[in-house]
């Protein structure tokens, strides 16, 4: 079995991370968008604007999206989680891709087949990891690592996205609540929130 050293895992993850930012960057659009300061088709990660959004523990950083950048079939985001940080419960129609970049954690994944989300599995997450979840599952990502951050980096279909947030796992699918726009595109949302 091939052993692979700390600086190669991490120059691995540099390597994905430049990677995905240039697949994101060929799908953007060259049009201004509503919130975007700089329109420039090349951008520095660490002078993209960044909020916890309400959401304590977290740190969103919208690398390309569909309200601030003008992306019509994929967003991606750079999280990162302070321990013991999570997201809600919640779901949405879409593809979404997650590549761990640093810390450890659990991916909680309920059911979209029943009434509600039920007991959902645990999955370990880890740095050089990756984890997709299926279009309408509830899941959960939470940092239960004590002493470091948890970063993934987020690829989503079809944005913007329409989240459906629960209080918890029983809670029926359709009392689940609506959040759209999502939190960190309200700043930059122009039109009337749909309330369907």
């Amino acid at each position: 079995m091939r052993s692979t050293s700390p600086m190669s895992m991490s120059m691995s993850c540099q390597i994905v991370l430049h990677l995905l930012f240039f697949i994101a960057s060929l799908f953007s659009t060259h049009a201004s968008s509503l919130c975007s300061k700089d329109g420039s088709v090349v951008r520095n990660i660490s002078e993209i604007p960044s909020g916890n959004y309400g959401r304590d523990g977290l740190s969103h950083i919208t690398i390309a999206g569909a309200v601030a950048h003008g992306m019509k079939e994929v967003e991606v985001w750079l999280h990162t989680f302070a321990p013991g940080a999570r997201t809600p419960i919640h779901r949405h129609s879409c593809e979404e891709v997650f590549v761990v970049l640093k810390g450890a954690g659990t991916l909680l994944l309920g059911s979209s087949s029943s009434n509600s989300p039920g007991t959902p599995l645990e999955f370990k997450i880890h740095a050089n990891s990756t984890f997709t979840v299926p279009i309408n599952d509830p899941h959960q990502v939470w940092n239960t690592n004590e002493h470091e951050d948890l970063q993934v980096f987020v690829i989503i279909s079809r944005p913007p996205i329409k989240s459906f947030i629960y209080k918890d796992w029983s809670m029926p699918h359709v009392a689940a609540k609506l959040k759209y726009p999502i939190f960190w595109d309200e700043d930059c949302w122009d039109s009337p929130k749909d309330e369907l």
